[in-house]
């Protein structure tokens, strides 16, 4: 399909072109649209019927946006602008450069330029800044036929309209009525008599990421938003509540691998970018593993006489650092679809040192089995051999440093949320920095406490 596609535009054939485009998804001629020469996109892109040219143009990535843009006339871009629903037109506005902005706001009307205004004045990732203000709304003492008349009338021009919302005439928000219910009654049943009004809302001040997980515990479409009055300002929809998903998610993977959040995609960031939000988390962890340097020298001249421990210093950093990250990324996970709360760290730390219990013990058990016919036996002529001493010494390190990396692993996310700090910054670097210096204390402090003349 693609091929022809392309065959059509380099031999501008746009006729056939428009026909075959017309028949496609509007997320699919975005994918590629991405492949079309910057010169040849303001031209194919005109070819589109003006609806779905407006569709296309939502699914496309603000560069490409821009692009079309700076291409369009005033008219090609008040039209384009037209057909896209309030909350796509500020989402746009807000990516875009100030030039660029201003000309789109100069093709909108008096009205229009009010709410997108109002909508971008509320704080990034709430729910106000990514609701739209297109909705059904109907009266108490309407009749079914009433609400289908207000349907057909207004229904065009919202994003969805399988909810409607009932408010009173300062706009509170009273319940909900779907068309389901709208279609199974007669046409004189009053909407009162029909609405639900156990309503699951958002406050337009609600983090965004707390709207998506409502969206997810209850099965939603949409869910409306409404100020502290109760007044209905807008909803969310759930295709904007899947992108917020996409956003946490890359976001706090970004985070657990001590990256600053990008706003772009990867192949969007450039060098310098890249750099920059990679540079400052790694400044951080090199210089907090100075610690695990400083336990090292202050214990180097008993670790000459039994350098065989040095060997293992690897291997008891690593696991502690893992057993740690396992923990960490669960508990931050849990805590990020709702699952876990501060009253629950009890709970939690019951739970994960009963598991830490179990995964330190089978590691040591399998460690010892390890240095017994392995370092022992087979490397005996490597003079890598250990005392029985020595091998309790590992074993033992082993066990606590993993019950100890497990409990910071699960209690630091779970403390970081409850005093305000973003519980995915606790995750496996900052862990594994933690747990390094801490395992290695243990197992040079267990050292000299055992073997007694280190």
């Amino acid at each position: 399909m693609e091929e022809k596609i392309f065959e059509l535009i380099e031999g501008k054939k746009f006729g056939l072109l428009k026909g075959m485009l017309s028949e496609m998804n509007p997320a699919d001629l975005a994918h590629i649209f991405e492949e079309v020469p910057e010169k040849d996109l303001p031209v194919i892109f005109r070819i589109l019927p003006k609806e779905l040219a407006a569709e296309v143009f939502v699914e496309m990535d603000t560069d490409m946006q821009q692009l079309l843009i700076e291409a369009f006339s005033d008219k090609e871009l008040r039209e384009v602008m037209d057909e896209l629903f309030m909350d796509d037109t500020v989402d746009i506005i807000d990516e875009m450069p100030a030039t660029v902005a201003k000309r789109i706001l100069k093709q909108t009307d008096a009205a229009t330029r009010r709410m997108i205004n109002k909508l971008l004045a509320y704080p990034d990732d709430s729910a106000g800044s990514i609701m739209t203000t297109e909705y059904i709304d109907l009266k108490k003492d309407m009749t079914v036929d009433d609400a289908f008349d207000r349907i057909r009338k207004i229904g065009f021009d919202t994003e969805s309209i399988y909810a409607c919302y009932v408010t009173d005439n300062s706009r509170r928000l009273l319940g909900i009525v779907s068309v389901k219910d709208l279609l199974l009654n007669g046409k004189n049943c009053i909407i009162s008599e029909l609405m639900d009004e156990n309503i699951i809302f958002a406050n337009t001040l609600e983090d965004q990421e707390q709207v998506a997980v409502k969206f997810k515990k209850y099965d939603l479409l949409a869910i409306p938003v409404v100020d502290n009055e109760k007044r209905l300002v807008g909803i969310v929809t759930v295709d904007d509540a899947i992108d917020v998903m996409q956003e946490e998610v890359t976001e706090d993977i970004e985070k657990m691998a001590a990256i600053l959040p990008s706003e772009h995609s990867y192949l969007k960031n450039g060098i310098f970018a890249t750099y920059m939000h990679r540079i400052p988390w790694l400044l951080f962890l090199m210089i907090s593993a100075t610690f695990t340097g400083a336990i090292l020298s202050n214990f180097e001249d008993k670790l000459k006489i039994f350098a065989a421990l040095i060997a293992y210093i690897p291997m008891l950093m690593d696991t502690g650092g893992n057993s740690g990250s396992q923990s960490s990324v669960t508990i931050i996970r849990a805590i990020s679809v709702g699952d876990i709360e501060f009253k629950d760290i009890l709970k939690v730390l019951w739970k994960e040192v009963r598991v830490a219990f179990l995964c330190g013990l089978s590691l040591a058990l399998v460690n010892a089995i390890k240095l017994f016919l392995i370092d022992n036996m087979l490397f005996s002529n490597f003079d890598v051999g250990l005392e029985f001493a020595e091998i309790g010494v590992v074993c033992l390190t082993l066990f606590v440093t993993v019950i100890v990396a497990k409990i910071i692993g699960c209690s630091l996310p779970i403390i970081a949320k409850k005093i305000g700090f973003d519980p995915a910054v606790m995750a496996s670097p900052l862990i594994t920095t933690i747990v390094d210096a801490i395992s290695l204390l243990i197992y040079l402090t267990t050292a000299t406490a055992i073997l007694g003349n280190i």
